[in-house]
Formats: structure tokens, C-alpha cells, sequence
């Protein structure tokens, strides 16, 4: 064993101690706690406006401006980064190391997290900034403007460039290189470069091409995922209530409890869930603040309902997918490679080729989403155009790294720095969380007059002087 190969095992061991005391002492119960308290104070609003948000998702823009964007393409820029390889590679990953019931628990920290979403995204909304032709936000904005802790605000913009431009971009590219190694025999090396040239043409194009790319992408690619995932299941369907009831079984079973693997399921299902779906990380945010809308709440539904297609709908096609399957669950085969099996025994050798495709778009469209977060922060840290462009070459090569390192090591840091960056959001969303609430019932009051709800600063008395948008 070389010596850089001794370094990185080292490395990755210290990762895993931290990240494995930040998700089992510190952020799970954080998690749960907000999402089940933003829950009962929005009188379980991810439930009862669900035909809003699929109403409000076909709204243009309510902006004639040039260069607006409208709700759905805000929709596809969050769902772009949010359906990547946590979708594929990430579900995967959860069934081998957690078991079926992993699942499970992926699907409730979606459900009660949804709410915590709605928060985020509904205070992106309210203190965002113009930016030339469109807007910009998210945690940074709120941080500096509603708590009046600049500092916060940069520490968390640090959180979300490492978090997103660099750590995250990494796992994507890790994905698709080992995707198309594994379906094609590609070297990862040439995948790196190609993916690297690609991002590079996109991300110097501005958020509008970021915007039409995503548009594009995010509809294609999750319906033709979907529609595999129907064949598979149906081919199965008599196997269908005793996959459920796997799942069920491992999330509680006393089998699992003696095993000790029980909380390896809800640990794996967290994990997994949030990386895949984002919320209340403070991510999904940073796209909300850019929609022109007419009221902040309309973005909070339109970014709630996008953790439930991340989640609810493509996380569990692929959970079905493995597990109607029969695809081996010992750990022996993981990540994409697991799913890429499972497919391929179920339609023939060219399921590995569709889910390779699948994943060059489901995480190239991250890596766009992803690079657009961390440019919103660089703004937010400096104006100078110095910075912007030193970060545009940096998440270039850490797309070219995430190609060739160790799959294992990039995962983990990808944990820690998603739990810390969740940590510092939900601190904030949790002291801002009356503003949210307070711009709900504006919206709530003006629904039952039978208006379309329109936001002015003088709703809440308290921080009209801070914003800019809605004078």
C-alpha cells in the first residue's frame, strides 16, 4: 500500500468518526424535531395545499421584467440539484448498508422535513435582493438581513461552496464516471474531462442558461426513469405487498432490533433521504429566491413539492426497483452498480446502459443546480468577479477529481458538510420561523377573500424596513 493510499484511508476514517457523531447525537434530532414543530405551527401545511402547489407550479412569470424566472423554471433549477445521484446511487447505497427498511425512514424525514422546506424557502422569498434582471437569496440573505448576523450568513455560505460546489459536484461525477465505466468500459479519466468541458460551457452562461438547461433536462429525464420504473414493478406486481411489507418489517422489526441493524436503517434512511431530497439543508433556498412570484408562500409550496417528486416518486421507483428485483442486498454489490444489476435483470443488458444515461443526466443536471448555489454565496461573500471566476475553475476540477478518487471518502465528506450546513439553517429558519408563519396567514387571509395573494412589506410591520423586493 502507497503511501496516498494510507493517507486517504486515514483521512476517511476521521471523516467517518465525526460524521458518524454529527448524524446519530447531533442533526437527526434536530431534524425530526423542526420538521414535526413547523408541522403542527403551519397546521400541517405540506398536506392540506398540495393542489396549490401543483396549481401554482404551472404559473408563469408574474414578472414582465426581461430575464425573469418563473416558478417552474425555479422548480427545475431545485429539482435539478435535489434528483441526482441520491436518487440512484444514494437509494442503493441505503438498501445495502441499512436494509429495506432504510426506505422507510427515507420516506418520513421526507414527509415531516417538507415542512421545514416550506419555511426555508418561503424566508428565501421574503428577504431576497434584485439582482440586474432577476433575483437573488437564500439562507446568507435571510441570515444577514432578518437575524442581522452578517457573519452567519458568510460561514454559511463557506458551508454550502465546499457543501455543494465542491463536495456534492464530486459524489456526481464520482457516479457517472463509475456508471459509464461499469455500462460502457470507459476510462473514468475521459468521462472526468468530458463532464468537465460540459459543465464549464454551462456554468459561464449565467443563471438564464442554468435555467433553460434544467427546464429541459429535469421533465425528460424523471419520465423516462418513471416509466422503466412502472414496467419493472408491474412485471412484478405479485411481489409488490411482500417488498411493502419488507420494508415495514425492517424499520421496526424485532429481528433488526436484536441485530442491531435497526439503527443502521433509520440512519441510512436519514443520510440518504436528505442528501437526496434537501430539506431544511438550506440548499433548495438559494433556486426559491430566484422565482418572480406575486407572494413568498407560493415559492414555499412550489419547493415543498418538490421534495415529494424527489422522495416520494423517484427514490421509491428505485427502492422498488431493487427490491421486486431480487438483487442481492448483502452489501456485496452497492451504489449505481446496484441498481444498474437490478435493472439489467429485469429488461436485459440494456437496463445498465438506460440507467447510465439516466444518471449522466440526473447528476450532470445536479452539477448545474449545484454550481448555482455556491455562485449565489460567492455573491453574496464579494461583488468582485475575481472570486466568481476562481470558483467556476474550482468546481471544474473538483468534477475532474470526483471522477477518479474513492468512492467511499468522497460520500463521507459529502456527509459532514451537508450536516454541518444543515445545522447552521435550521438554527436560522427556526428564529426566523414566526416571519414565515406570519406571511402564511397573509397568504391564507387573502385565499379566503378570493384573491390571488399579492405580498407588500407592510404585512409585517416589523421588517418592512429590511426588505428590498417588496416594497
Amino acid at each position: 500500500m502507497n503511501f496516498c493510499s494510507i493517507l486517504f484511508n486515514s483521512l476517511n476514517d476521521y471523516i467517518l468518526m465525526f460524521n458518524d457523531f454529527l448524524w446519530t447525537y447531533i442533526l437527526i434530532a434536530v431534524l425530526i424535531a423542526l420538521g414535526i414543530y413547523f408541522t403542527v405551527k403551519t397546521n400541517f401545511v405540506q398536506f392540506k395545499n398540495i393542489k396549490e402547489m401543483f396549481k401554482l407550479l404551472s404559473e408563469g412569470s408574474s414578472s414582465s421584467e426581461k430575464g425573469s424566472i418563473s416558478s417552474f423554471q425555479a422548480f427545475c433549477i431545485g429539482t435539478a440539484s435535489r434528483v441526482g445521484t441520491g436518487n440512484l446511487a444514494g437509494v442503493a447505497t441505503a438498501i445495502a448498508i441499512g436494509g429495506p427498511g432504510a426506505i422507510f425512514w427515507m420516506w418520513l424525514i421526507s414527509l415531516i422535513g417538507s415542512a421545514s422546506a416550506f419555511i426555508e424557502s418561503t424566508l428565501a422569498q421574503i428577504y431576497k435582493e434584485k439582482d440586474g434582471d432577476s433575483f437573488k437569496g437564500g439562507p446568507a440573505y435571510y441570515m444577514e438581513k432578518g437575524l442581522k448576523k452578517r457573519w452567519l450568513g458568510i460561514l454559511f455560505s463557506v458551508l454550502i461552496i465546499i457543501s455543494f460546489g465542491f463536495a456534492f459536484n464530486s459524489v456526481q461525477s464520482n457516479t457517472i464516471a463509475n456508471a459509464f465505466s461499469s455500462a460502457f468500459n470507459i476510462d473514468v479519466k475521459i468521462t472526468g474531462v468530458i463532464l468537465t468541458t460540459f459543465t464549464l460551457v454551462i456554468i459561464f452562461g449565467g443563471v438564464h442558461r442554468i435555467a433553460k438547461i434544467t427546464g429541459f433536462i429535469v421533465p425528460v429525464m424523471a419520465v423516462a426513469y418513471l416509466l422503466l420504473a412502472a414496467f419493472i414493478v408491474c412485471k412484478n406486481i405479485t411481489e409488490l405487498p411482500s417488498v411493502i411489507r419488507m420494508i415495514f418489517t425492517n424499520a421496526f422489526g424485532f429481528e433488526q432490533f436484536l441485530g442491531g441493524t435497526l439503527g443502521a436503517a433509520l440512519l441510512q434512511g436519514i443520510k440518504r433521504g436528505l442528501f437526496s431530497n434537501e430539506a431544511g439543508m438550506g440548499s433548495a433556498p438559494n433556486a426559491a429566491a430566484v422565482a418572480s412570484v406575486s407572494h413568498p408562500v407560493k415559492q414555499g409550496f412550489i419547493q415543498t413539492l418538490g421534495v415529494f417528486t424527489d422522495t416520494l416518486i423517484i427514490c421509491t421507483s428505485t427502492a422498488l426497483i431493487i427490491l421486486v428485483s431480487g438483487a442481492p442486498l448483502d452489501g456485496s454489490v452497492k451504489g449505481v452498480e446496484l441498481t444498474q444489476l437490478a435493472v439489467t435483470s429485469q429488461v436485459g443488458s440494456w437496463g445498465g446502459t438506460f440507467i447510465a444515461i439516466c444518471i449522466l443526466l440526473f447528476a450532470f443536471s445536479s452539477i448545474i443546480g449545484n454550481y448555482y448555489y455556491g455562485e449565489t454565496n460567492i455573491q453574496f461573500i464579494s461583488d468582485k468577479k475575481i472570486y466568481l471566476y476562481t470558483y467556476r475553475i474550482l468546481v471544474a476540477i473538483m468534477v475532474m477529481l470526483g471522477s477518479v478518487v474513492s468512492m467511499d471518502i468522497v460520500w463521507n465528506f459529502a456527509d459532514v458538510s451537508m450536516g454541518l450546513m444543515a445545522i447552521t439553517n435550521l438554527v436560522a429558519i427556526l428564529l426566523l420561523s414566526n416571519i414565515a408563519f406570519k406571511a402564511f396567514k397573509d397568504y391564507n387571509n387573502q385565499k379566503k377573500q378570493g384573491l390571488d395573494p399579492v405580498f407588500i412589506a407592510s404585512s409585517i410591520p416589523e421588517i418592512a424596513d429590511d426588505l428590498e423586493c417588496w416594497k
